[in-house]
This record gives C-alpha cells, sequence and structure tokens, in this order.
C-alpha cells in the first residue's frame, strides 16, 4: 500500500496537475495552430506559388499495381510539417517574449514600503502627544 500511496502523493502535487493542463491545452492550441497553417496561411502561399498544395508534393518510387498500391516520398507533407512548427514556436516565442516583459515591468516597479512595525507606531503616538 505505501508505494499507492506515494504515487497518489506524486500525482495529486500542483505540478504533475498543472502539466497535465499545459499538455491538453497545448494539444487544443496544436489544433488551432494546425487549422490556421492549413486553411488561411498555406492556400494563399499555394496561389502565389502557382496553385501548389504542398501536402500533395511528392515523388513516386514505385508505381502502383493493381494488388500494390504506390510507394511514394512525400516530401510536400514534410515541407507543410516545418510551416506548422516554426508557425507554433513563433507563437510561443512572442508569448514567452510578452511573459518576460511583464516580468521585467513587475522588477523595475520598487517595492512598496514595509509598514512600520508596533513599536515604530507607539514610538510615533508618543512623540506626536508629547508635541502637543
Amino acid at each position: 500500500m505505501k508505494i499507492l500511496d506515494e504515487f497518489k502523493a506524486f500525482a495529486i502535487k500542483g505540478n504533475v496537475v498543472d502539466m497535465a493542463v499545459g499538455i491538453i491545452i497545448g494539444l487544443a492550441f496544436g489544433k488551432i495552430v494546425s487549422s490556421a497553417v492549413n486553411d488561411i496561411i498555406m492556400p494563399p502561399i499555394g496561389l502565389l506559388l502557382g496553385g501548389v498544395n504542398f501536402t500533395d508534393l511528392k515523388v513516386v518510387m514505385k508505381a502502383a499495381t493493381e494488388t500494390v498500391p504506390a510507394v511514394t516520398w512525400n516530401y510536400g507533407n514534410f515541407i507543410q510539417v516545418i510551416i506548422d512548427f516554426l508557425i507554433v514556436a513563433f507563437v510561443v516565442f512572442l508569448l514567452i517574449r510578452a511573459i518576460n516583459a511583464d516580468k521585467k515591468k513587475e522588477a523595475a516597479a520598487p517595492p512598496p514600503p514595509p509598514a512600520p512595525s508596533k513599536e515604530e507606531t507607539l514610538l510615533t503616538e508618543i512623540r506626536d502627544l508629547l508635541k502637543k
């Protein structure tokens, strides 16, 4: 039972839960980026290049027969995946850059002065009473 308790403590820790949430959001974000690349960015690029669809680019290494499908080298799909990666990497870079800029602003702001201790407050009150 001890190993089960240790696993439970590990799985419930905040870091593991945060990582799981990050992975789930990352997967959803990946679908959004894939759709943006495939549906928004690549069609105009393909149009500029003469109607080329990158995912259709391939070299037929062995032609298909009646029983065996063609053996192809799908380099266009590889190009598409590289473009997807570059876009995701750029977006993550922009997010990290924004987060770091925000942290720098917080670090540059001077911290508020500490509140006076009880002794200082009491001495200030005594001083003010003596002035009167």
